[in-house]
C-alpha cells in the first residue's frame, strides 16, 4: 500500500499538535486555586477523654477553618468514623490513633495528637503510634492556630488531589484552544463557588460575554483565522481580572464566563465594562492581518449570596445568559447588567 497518504496525515497531526500550546504551571496553579477556594471547610471530628481540653480546643477552632464535631469517647469515635469520612482528628488518645491506623481505609486521615507534656518522649510517642502532627496541650493559641491551619491545608489538598484523580478521564480541566478553563471545569466548579458564596454570605458576579459576528469571521477568513482570534480572545480576558481569585471559561464556540467571587454587582459591572473596551480598543491579528473584534457582555450580579436557595448556580447563569441576549439584539459591543434578586424564579 503506498505510504504517501499516510505520510501527510501523519505530518497533519503533527502539525496540529504543534499548534497547541502546552499547559503552563500558570494555568495549572490557577486551575487549583479555584478548586482549594470552593473545598468545603474539612470535616473534623475531636475526640480528648479530658473533657477540660475537649472544651478548649472547642472554643479553639473555628467553624470557617474546620467543620468540627466531638465524639465522647474512643468507641464512638471510630463508629462515626466508619460511617463517614473525617479528613481531621485532633485527639489526646494514642490507643485511638493506633485504632485508626489499623483499620483497612483508602482515605485515612490528618491525626493531630495533643500530648500530655510538650516534650520529645510525649512527640516521638504521638509518631509511632501513627500520628502525623504532634503539639502540647499548653501550646500557645498562635501555635495551635497555625498547627489546625496546616492541618486544614493538607487535607485540602489531598481532597483536591483525589477529586482530580477520580475525574481526570471524564473532566477535561482546561480548553485546549485557549488554555481558559474548560466547559466541563465550569460545570462543575461554578455551582461551587456559589455554594461556598452562600455559606459564608459572600457576594459573586457571573459575566457572559460572546463574541460578536464571529462566523462571518470564520466564513471570510478560514477557520484557522478563527481559532487564532479566539486564542487571543482567551488570552486578553484574564489580564483584566484579579490573578488566582477571578477565571475564565470558555462554555461555548465564541463564548465565554468569567467568574469573579467575592465581587458584587457594581464592581463587577466595572469589571465587564472594562472587557468590552479591553476587547474593541486593541486589534486582534490573524496571518499578519488586522481584526477589529468586539464582545457582547452579560452580567448577573449578587452583593451577598442568599443561602438556601434552590438551584441557584443554575438561575445565575440563567440571567447572565438573559442579560448577554439582550447586549447582542441592542447593538452588540454592549454590556446589559441584572442584579440578582433573592427568591425570584
Amino acid at each position: 500500500m503506498p505510504t504517501g497518504g499516510q505520510t501527510t496525515v501523519i505530518q497533519r497531526i503533527l502539525e496540529r499538535r504543534a499548534q497547541q500550546l502546552p499547559a503552563t504551571h500558570e494555568e495549572t496553579t490557577a486551575t487549583i486555586a479555584v478548586m482549594l477556594r470552593v473545598v468545603p471547610p474539612p470535616k473534623t471530628l475531636l475526640v480528648c477523654q479530658d473533657a477540660a481540653l475537649r472544651a478548649q480546643l472547642e472554643q479553639r477552632i473555628a467553624a470557617g477553618m474546620l467543620e468540627c464535631e466531638s465524639a465522647a469517647n474512643e468507641h464512638e469515635a471510630l463508629h462515626r468514623c466508619a460511617a463517614e469520612h473525617h479528613a481531621v482528628i485532633v485527639t489526646d488518645s494514642l490507643q485511638l490513633i493506633r485504632r485508626l491506623r489499623a483499620r483497612a481505609t483508602q482515605r485515612p486521615p490528618f491525626v493531630l495528637y495533643v500530648a500530655e507534656l510538650d516534650e520529645a518522649v510525649e512527640r516521638a510517642a504521638g509518631l509511632a503510634a501513627g500520628a502525623d502532627e504532634c503539639l502540647g496541650r499548653r501550646v500557645t493559641e498562635r501555635e495551635l492556630d497555625a498547627r489546625l491551619a496546616s492541618a486544614r491545608r493538607i487535607a485540602e489538598l489531598e481532597t483536591v488531589l483525589r477529586v482530580t484523580l477520580a475525574e481526570n478521564r471524564k473532566l477535561s480541566a482546561t480548553d485546549d484552544l485557549t488554555r481558559v478553563a474548560s466547559r466541563r471545569f465550569f460545570g462543575k466548579h461554578f455551582p461551587r463557588e456559589v455554594e461556598r458564596a452562600a455559606r459564608y454570605g459572600r457576594a459573586l458576579s457571573l459575566i457572559l460575554c460572546d463574541i460578536d459576528l464571529f462566523k462571518s469571521i470564520n466564513d471570510s477568513l478560514g477557520h484557522a483565522a478563527g481559532d487564532q482570534i479566539l486564542r487571543q480572545f482567551g488570552a486578553r480576558l484574564p489580564k483584566q481580572l484579579r490573578r488566582g481569585i477571578d477565571w475564565v471559561a470558555r462554555i461555548g464556540g465564541e463564548e465565554f464566563a468569567v467568574v469573579l467571587p467575592e465581587t458584587g454587582y457594581e464592581a463587577a459591572l466595572e469589571v465587564a465594562r472594562k472587557l468590552r473596551a479591553a476587547i474593541a480598543q486593541a486589534r486582534f491579528t490573524s496571518e499578519k492581518k488586522s481584526i477589529v473584534v468586539t464582545a457582547s457582555f452579560g452580567l448577573c450580579g449578587l452583593d451577598r449570596v442568599p443561602a438556601g436557595e434552590r438551584r441557584l448556580a443554575e438561575r445565575v447563569l440563567k440571567i447572565a445568559d438573559a442579560a448577554l441576549y439582550r447586549s447582542k439584539h441592542s447593538g452588540r459591543n454592549r454590556v446589559t447588567a441584572t442584579m440578582f434578586n433573592a427568591g425570584s424564579e
